[in-house]
């Protein structure tokens, strides 16, 4: 057995792209919880959660499960009114929905950007379009470099007492200060970096690649697995009467079977990852205690 990350890019790919598609473009709270634990069960599982991290997805959870009922009142179920706007049970459904999605992908991203590095990556779109690979790799670089650097000019402007937190205007104003600094350098950071690849010589011949990951037996049934999962959850979405109501009232799939064949599918799928990485864990625990 081995670590989800060491799976073939491709095979790793094709499973993020299949977990986030279901409930991006289909809006079911069964469905977006599952993708909610299953993001969170690898992001714990491989030792990225942090409790700062933890909170900060916790009140943005809150926070966009709250825009949606406070802007939108549609919905027959009348909670309480604030101000002459109805606070509907339908609203604040689908606003848990729609934030359990939100937040499911965000953290897919996460331990995607982390497992696709800059190499798997270019392995994987180096070929179909080299373009399109660099750029993809150079923007997932500068994602964790421009946090890094920020938070650098954030400190370094309160240790010259330019802002203090605890006041909400000069908090406001050095953040705006922060981030004109970011563009800038981000934008000197290209300009050097292209001009480094251009002395170098990137784009003068014609690219040559070099693989080095192999297409083995457990890359082969991961991919069929997932393949097959999300297949079945795309052939009963097809049979029809599957589909999760909120407005004007909240109707539950009509087609009981086919939206448990279909939930059952994609928790599987959604926890593959955390499987894997739970039974390396228990293995190299178990290989330890013989030593």
């Amino acid at each position: 057995m081995k670590r989800f990350e060491d799976y073939n890019p491709i095979t790793v790919f094709i499973y993020f792209a299949a977990a986030t598609a279901v409930p991006m473009f289909w809006i079911d709270p069964v469905l977006s919880a599952f993708s909610l634990c299953g993001a969170v069960a690898l992001y714990i599982l491989r030792g990225e959660a942090r409790l700062r991290d933890i909170a900060i997805y916790a009140l943005l959870f809150v926070a966009m499960a709250a825009i949606n009922p406070i802007f939108r009142h549609n919905g027959v179920t009348v909670l309480f009114v604030v101000g002459n706007n109805p606070i509907t049970l339908e609203a604040i459904l689908y606003g848990l929905v729609a934030s359990a999605v939100i937040l499911s992908v965000i953290i897919w991203y996460r331990s995607f950007s982390h497992i696709m590095t800059s190499d798997r990556l270019l392995y994987l779109f180096g070929r179909v379009s080299p373009k399109m690979a660099l750029l993809i790799s150079m923007a997932l670089r500068y994602i964790p470099l421009f946090a890094v650097q920020a938070k650098r000019v954030r400190d370094t402007q309160k240790v010259l007492g330019l802002y203090k937190e605890d006041n909400i205007a000069d908090d406001i104003r050095g953040g705006a200060r922060v981030f004109n600094v970011m563009v800038g350098w981000a934008l000197e950071n290209g300009i050097i970096t292209a001009d480094s690849m251009a002395a170098r010589g990137y784009g003068i011949g014609r690219r040559s690649s070099f693989a080095l990951y192999k297409f083995a037996r457990t890359d082969a049934l991961l991919l069929l697995v997932t393949l097959a999962l999300f297949g079945t959850v795309v052939a009963f979405a097809a049979l029809g009467d599957v589909t999760y109501s909120f407005y004007p009232s909240v109707q539950p799939p009509a087609n009981k079977g086919a939206a448990v064949a279909v939930y059952a599918a994609y928790a599987l799928l959604a926890f593959i990852p955390a499987i894997i990485e739970a039974g390396e864990s228990v293995k190299w625990k178990y290989l330890q205690s013989k030593i």
